[in-house]
């Protein structure tokens, strides 16, 4: 679809996030990080903490590894709150 050659977003995670109704950078701009990772997470448990910061830098319109740090931070925090109650 429309999403692959998005920054982070491959062919694989560009399926993923078609799979979960998301086709293109606006609507996955709409939805937002966390609500996607949401998505995602509950589809498949093996959802990455790398799959959530390529989605925030793709909403970004940067590589993930350009990130900030202090949003790098709240990221993972809320990927160890998801995971964690999951367990």
């Amino acid at each position: 679809m429309v999403i692959v050659g998005a920054h982070n977003i491959g062919k694989v995670l560009e399926l993923k996030l078609n799979e979960v109704g998301i086709t293109t950078l606006k609507e996955l701009k709409e939805m937002g990080t966390e609500k996607t990772f949401l998505l995602l997470y509950e589809k498949n448990k093996n959802t990455t903490r790398a799959t959530l910061l390529s989605i925030e830098g793709a909403i970004q319109e940067i590589r993930w590894h350009n990130l900030d740090e202090k949003r790098v931070a709240e990221l993972r925090e809320f990927y160890d709150s998801v995971v964690e109650k999951r367990k």
